[in-house]
This record gives structure tokens, C-alpha cells and sequence, in this order.
């Protein structure tokens, strides 16, 4: 009898230990897939036995209680990430796995562009790749309620970066992203600010960096038109900036700035009011926003293109005539 029981268990022991090797030799074997490539998205909270049902739905060809036992007796079941993945032929049941719990997932992005205005940003999300449309066709003030700024005007409030996405991820979650972004930006440049500057709270900063985003085209201007603007608050001047009037004239712009379009009231028009336009008009850069907040310690009331990019800087209106007549056609409007 105890020589029959230690055959048992001999036998048993020879049997798990082939299971072992089986389960072992299978982790280490390519999946077969039914395509080239298989791709699945996975929601937060998937249970592991639904994961491994859809990666089998989506052209795994295995059983699908196979793909779960693994999950779960390797002990990272829970460690599984919610994303988008793809898989190609060659993967292994252990690679499958790896690649969930690293969350390398397929992504896609999104580019922002300094001095875009919320109009073009929005026009790009529409355009950008496996991003899921769920604000499209809201209205600028029920988008921003949406992502939680209820309230709050978009233009300029979004930071101009790139944006990468898992496949199926909304709008709305890269607009949040966006939005949180230009806040921690914002708030970071306005503790770094100059003393005695004529802004009086971080959204002053903001409409006024936007105004530097658009009038700059040489990097090394930024700070040099940043204190133009303060020096015309500080005396009391209109600032009188062409690109904040553009916006102002909205689709009624036709490329050509004329002077009856500097002469037509509109709350953007700073040739006509006083202080700072009534919100940003472009989305500012990291760079911007620090001139805005640190602006070149210069007595410069005016600048002019030279037609290359960079600015001439003046401190008195006849300094500023003259660089007019040597840069810019008669008759074209100074800044």
C-alpha cells in the first residue's frame, strides 16, 4: 500500500512538473494572430479576465482562459495598465504581458502652436488623429464648463505644446491637459515676476504675453517688445498694437490691415482704448509669458520691423520716425 501511495505521488509530481514545463514552453511561443498586427484598447478598471477575453476578440488566437491564468499567476494582474496597444507577430504571452504593465501603449499627438488662437486650436484637434470627438460642437462657453473652467473666456488659457495620446482618448482630456498646463505655466512665471510692473494679477500677465507672442519675430526681441508694452502702461499710453486690432475684427480681417480697421471701435482695438485688450488674443509660449513678467530694463516706447525678422527700438516718436522711413515703405503703419 505505501509502495502504491509513492507511486502516486511520484506520478503526480511527474505530471505538475510537465505541467510546469508546458506552461513554461508556452510562455516563450510566439501567439498566432489572425491579422498583421492586433491592436486593443483597454479601459481604467478592466478586470484581467476580460482583458485577455479582448485580446483573443481582437485576433489573438488562443484561449482565452490560457491568457488570464497567466495574467493572474504571474502576480501582476492588477498591475495592468488602461491604454491603447498594438501587437504584432513574434509577441509571446510574456512580452504581451511586459508590454501592458510597462503601459507602452500606441500613441498619438497633437502639436499646439505658439501664438494660435483658440479658434485654430480647436480646428487642430479636430484634424488630429484617433482622438475622440465628444466636444465638437459645443460652444466655446459650454467646452470650457466641460473640462471644469465654467466661467472662464479659452482664449489664451491653453499651453502651446505637443500632446501625446493613447488611441480612443478624447478631446476633452487633452484640452484639460492643456488648460492645467497654461495654469502651472502662468502661475510660475507670475512668482517670478519683476517688481513695480503695471500688471496687476496673473491674467494681466497672460493677455499681455499674449500680445508679445504676436508682435515678436526674433527670439532675442521677446523681452525688448515685452517692455515696450509696459513702458506704454507705465505713461499712460494706448498700446497700440496691431495684432490685438486683428483680433478684434475677427472674420471681417481680410489679410489687410487698412486704417478705417484702426479706426473701428471694438473692445480689441488699442488704438482707440486705453490699457490692456479685455482677454489674451493668441495662445502664449513659456517665453512670452517670462518677457511678459521680466521685460528688458529699456526706455523704448516704440520699435519697428526691419524686415528680417528682428525689431529697431526707439525711445522718443522722432527716433522712431526716422526708423520708419529707413525700414518700412512709406504709408505702412507703425506698430
Amino acid at each position: 500500500m505505501k509502495r502504491w501511495i509513492a507511486w502516486l505521488a511520484v506520478a503526480a509530481l511527474a505530471g505538475m512538473v510537465g505541467v510546469l514545463a508546458a506552461a513554461l514552453w508556452w510562455l516563450q511561443q510566439p501567439l498566432e494572430l489572425r491579422h498583421g498586427a492586433v491592436e486593443l484598447s483597454i479601459e481604467p478598471g478592466t478586470p484581467p479576465r476580460e482583458v485577455a477575453q479582448g485580446w483573443v476578440q481582437a485576433g489573438v488566437v488562443t484561449q482565452p482562459r490560457l491568457l488570464y491564468e497567466w495574467f493572474r499567476w504571474s502576480g501582476q494582474s492588477r498591475a495592468i495598465r488602461a491604454g491603447s496597444y498594438e501587437i504584432e507577430r513574434g509577441v509571446t504571452p510574456r512580452t504581451l504581458l511586459d508590454k501592458m504593465v510597462r503601459g507602452d501603449e500606441v500613441l498619438s499627438s497633437v502639436r499646439l502652436t505658439e501664438g494660435w488662437t483658440f479658434r485654430q486650436f480647436r480646428a487642430e484637434l479636430a484634424r488630429a488623429p484617433n482622438l475622440k470627438q465628444v466636444l465638437a460642437g459645443l460652444s466655446d462657453d459650454a467646452l470650457m464648463a466641460a473640462i471644469g473652467a465654467e466661467g472662464v473666456k479659452p482664449e489664451g488659457r491653453f499651453f502651446p505644446d505637443t500632446y501625446a495620446y493613447s488611441k480612443g482618448a478624447s478631446d476633452r482630456l487633452v484640452l484639460k491637459r492643456a488648460y492645467a498646463a497654461m495654469q502651472r505655466r502662468l502661475d510660475a512665471a507670475w512668482a517670478e515676476r519683476s517688481a513695480d510692473l503695471p500688471l496687476r494679477s496673473p491674467d494681466e500677465a497672460l493677455i499681455l504675453a499674449s500680445i508679445v507672442e504676436k508682435e515678436t519675430g526674433a527670439t532675442s526681441d521677446r523681452r525688448k517688445v515685452a517692455a515696450v508694452f509696459i513702458n506704454r502702461l507705465r505713461a499712460g499710453m494706448p498700446l497700440q498694437t496691431d495684432p490685438s486690432v486683428i483680433y478684434g475684427l475677427g472674420a471681417a480681417f481680410d489679410g489687410n490691415l487698412r486704417k478705417r480697421d484702426l479706426q473701428r471701435d471694438t473692445p480689441y482695438n488699442t488704438y482707440l482704448r486705453a490699457g490692456l485688450p479685455p482677454t489674451p488674443i493668441a495662445m502664449p509660449g513659456r517665453a512670452s509669458l517670462l518677457a511678459a513678467v521680466q521685460p528688458d530694463p529699456t526706455r523704448a516706447l516704440y520699435f519697428v520691423s526691419r524686415g528680417d525678422g528682428s525689431s529697431e527700438f526707439s525711445d522718443s516718436l522722432p527716433q522712431h520716425n526716422r526708423a520708419v522711413d529707413k525700414y518700412q515703405r512709406p504709408g505702412k503703419k507703425k506698430p
